[in-house]
């Protein structure tokens, strides 16, 4: 099994990174502020604006470490890759494939099922343990129930994205009432920008989740921007975006609840933008990395391989299944489905 390493998160925006021998340098107004041995990374996710150099630039594209840029609002803006190293014949076979509607709709539909049912299940057992919420959350219980069954029954991706839609906003509707903090509120989901506390850490969140998603795909060798749900667009990784929708709710939407929930976060370290637009400040964002990095590296037995592993390795493993199954080395894809 693939060891999970840690990802390195830049939050000041006047940090400038280079490299000196095995390590990376975190310098301000030219002084050393930190230093992280690189073999202990594989990753870096900088909300700054400094950048780096060309040399560490150089070392993450021939180690294979992904490199990111985002916007302190979380708002994505570059990823320095390399040379590509993937199996070319993988490649080949994945666009191949990905040309077959029959084969992306089977695709999609295992997918979207996966998310809908993790969704499904997540209210279930908030349903459980919180008090006083059937009568808000039943019937979005049943409405997810019957898409997941209409579903399969499916010829097309258009039809799919409506009922992938449809069950997301049901969900959203629903959202406020997984919020046990008087102090947040959260009305609907809004994305660009996002106009509340709430949909500011989620967006923040499924931004880092997406990073993920793309980096996992690379390392197995398939091409993160020829997807089978998502349609084609330039510069979008739509097979990340694909095989991510299988985690939202596992890794984001539980993170964020635990953040609010657990008061470990406030809305006094949120600011807004003339545009309407609420960001999260320097202190929320180191507390939200924090808090990310302590949820990837929480421990589950894989519903597939019936293996403890590091939830982290959740899209890593995904997409090591995908190009099995892509290879015909698996006669079928099994998405991630967690069990109530």
């Amino acid at each position: 099994m693939r060891k999970l390493l840690n990802t390195l998160y830049i939050m000041q925006e006047d940090i400038y990174l280079k490299l000196d021998g095995l390590n990376i340098i975190a310098t301000k107004a030219g002084k050393e502020v930190a230093r992280v041995p690189f073999c202990n990374i594989e990753s870096i996710v900088c909300f700054n604006y400094m950048g780096c150099t060309p040399a560490l630039m150089a070392k993450c594209a021939e180690e294979g470490v992904s490199l990111s840029f985002v916007a302190p609002n979380g708002k994505f803006l570059a990823r320095v890759q390399g040379a590509i190293r993937g199996n070319i014949h993988l490649r080949r076979e994945q666009f191949r494939r990905l040309e077959q509607k029959e084969f992306c709709l089977n695709l999609a539909k295992k997918s979207i099922t996966a998310k809908v049912t993790n969704t499904n299940n997540f209210i279930k057992k908030a349903n459980r343990e919180y008090d006083n919420l059937s009568i808000f959350l039943n019937d979005t219980i049943d409405k997810l129930s019957n898409n997941i069954n209409t579903i399969t029954h499916v010829d097309n991706l258009d039809t799919l994205r409506g009922i992938e839609g449809e069950s997301a906003r049901e969900y959203f509707n629903i959202f406020k009432y997984l919020i046990l903090n008087n102090n947040f509120t959260f009305n609907t989901r809004t994305k660009r920008p996002p106009l509340d506390e709430v949909n500011a850490l989620l967006s923040y969140l499924y931004t880092l989740l997406a990073l993920d998603c793309e980096s996992a795909l690379e390392t197995v060798g398939l091409d993160a921007y020829m997807g089978y749900f998502h349609t084609d667009r330039s510069g979008r990784p739509a097979l990340a975006l694909d095989i991510m929708e299988e985690f939202r709710c596992y890794l984001v939407d539980r993170c964020v609840l635990n953040l609010i929930n657990l008061r470990k976060i406030s809305p006094n370290q949120f600011e807004k933008e003339p545009t309407g637009a609420v960001l999260m400040n320097e202190d929320a964002r180191k507390i939200v990395i924090n808090e990310w990095q302590a949820r990837k590296k929480e421990e589950i037995i894989h519903p597939i391989l019936k293996e403890k592993v590091q939830v982290g390795l959740l899209p890593y493993i995904q997409a090591r299944l995908l190009s099995k199954y892509i290879r015909e080395e698996m006669e079928e894809y099994t998405p991630f489905v967690i069990k109530l």
